[in-house]
């Protein structure tokens, strides 16, 4: 039996999450409804060339309200990035920040929402030993609007920051960084290209799996993790072959039925995005450890880099929590609950939404493995991994991967 068509809904888990088709249309009402008059939009230059970009941004005045714009470049967002941001919330006289895009946006916000009305520079607020406290109380409120499913930064209370030169990611965390309110419109995401819908996709993934196989015990997460990998099997191939008939035929091309199936495609990731993003305060592993390796010395897409590792680095996981990948197997409807039909799944998977394998292809060098083993080693994410790493695992890992 057919999935029903996507309907609009609210919860709360905890931010207030406005979810479905039009939603995007309640934006001025919810600033509003926050006591803002002049809110500052984020977002990076890709997003706002979209079509339903200008007329969003213009319907903030018919609600009589002063907004601003900050576009930095599309990327890995970096300090200086956030510094031009903090100009402009400040210059405005800024209340409320409307993040708009995909995890880079989000998390830029995230940022000028603690440099806007503290002291000193972004990353003498590391979450870090020794850092300098953040007061929730200064924050200003956030709305976040996600164009991708990926990251789910938008139900996340971090943001990852990249140094100017280094390119070394950081993480700033504060509870009051959570979005007060999410604008979850799959609407927005019909024109994303297969490319990006691909990579952002495996990202929600990878955050799936790795949360599931995070050391510790959180039931909660778990559960999480493991309908959103279901999503995930049922949807991703299809959002990507859904992206591919807006290639030919245009968003304006779609007939009702097949905007229906679009929408329902894109809006299942969404929802397993968030899944991912909320599931992963419970940790990730080495698969994101290499990713963030990989950004920092090639400034590789994140969701291209998880896509990359993904298949080496679950396999490195599978000999020692097998039973874990029966579960996740499971999860997947896979005929086989084994963990080699889950590895043979991801492999497919990846074939199938057109990610092709190996790092040489997407400019990394032989010479580059020894700072991307430094790099991945110094990560924070692979001690919560189910398998230990070292130097020699690191560099095994990725030379399986070239």
């Amino acid at each position: 039996m057919s999935e029903p068509m996507l309907m609009t809904s609210r919860y709360s888990f905890p931010t207030d999450i406005r979810f479905g088709p039009g939603v995007v249309g309640d934006l001025a009402d919810i600033i509003a409804e926050h006591g803002a008059q002049r809110p500052l939009v984020i977002t990076d230059a890709g997003v706002a060339k979209l079509p339903w970009y200008r007329p969003m941004v213009e319907s903030l005045a018919n609600g009589e309200l002063e907004a601003a714009e900050a576009i930095h470049p599309q990327g890995n967002p970096t300090a200086r990035d956030v510094d031009l941001c903090v100009q402009i919330f400040q210059s405005h006289g800024a209340d409320l920040i409307v993040a708009v895009g995909g995890g880079a946006p989000v998390d830029v916000a995230k940022a000028v929402a603690v440099m806007a009305r503290h002291a000193g520079r972004l990353f003498d607020y590391e979450d870090a030993p020794g850092a300098r406290p953040i007061n929730g109380d200064l924050l200003p409120p956030i709305v976040a609007i996600p164009t991708t499913a990926g990251t789910g930064s938008e139900v996340g209370r971090s943001a990852v920051i990249s140094e100017d030169d280094s390119h070394i990611k950081k993480i700033i965390f504060h509870p009051k960084l959570l979005p007060v309110t999410v604008l979850a419109d799959p609407a927005l995401h019909l024109g994303l290209p297969p490319k990006i819908t691909a990579a952002t996709g495996i990202d929600a993934l990878t955050h799936l799996v790795e949360a599931f196989l995070a050391k510790g015990d959180n039931p909660l997460c778990d559960g999480l993790a493991l309908e959103g990998v279901h999503l995930v099997a049922h949807h991703l191939a299809e959002a990507v072959a859904c992206a591919r008939e807006v290639v030919i035929s245009g968003v304006e091309g779609l007939d009702e039925e097949a905007r229906a199936r679009h929408l329902l495609h894109r809006g299942r990731m969404l929802q397993a995005s968030m899944m991912g993003a909320i599931a992963f305060q419970k940790g990730l592993g080495l698969n994101h450890s290499c990713a963030h390796a990989l950004s920092t010395v090639r400034d590789l897409h994140h969701g291209l880099a998880n896509a990359l590792m993904l298949p080496q680095c679950m396999a490195y996981n599978a000999e020692a929590v097998p039973d874990a990948f029966r579960r996740l197997a499971r999860a997947a409807d896979l005929s086989e609950d084994t963990p080699a039909a889950f590895l043979s799944w991801i492999a497919s998977l990846l074939d199938e939404v057109g990610i092709a394998q190996g790092l040489s292809g997407h400019g990394v060098l032989e010479s580059d493995i020894e700072p991307l083993v430094t790099a991945a080693l110094a990560d924070v994410c692979h001690p919560l991994g189910p398998r230990a790493v070292d130097a020699e695992g690191f560099t095994a890992l990725f030379k399986g991967a070239m």
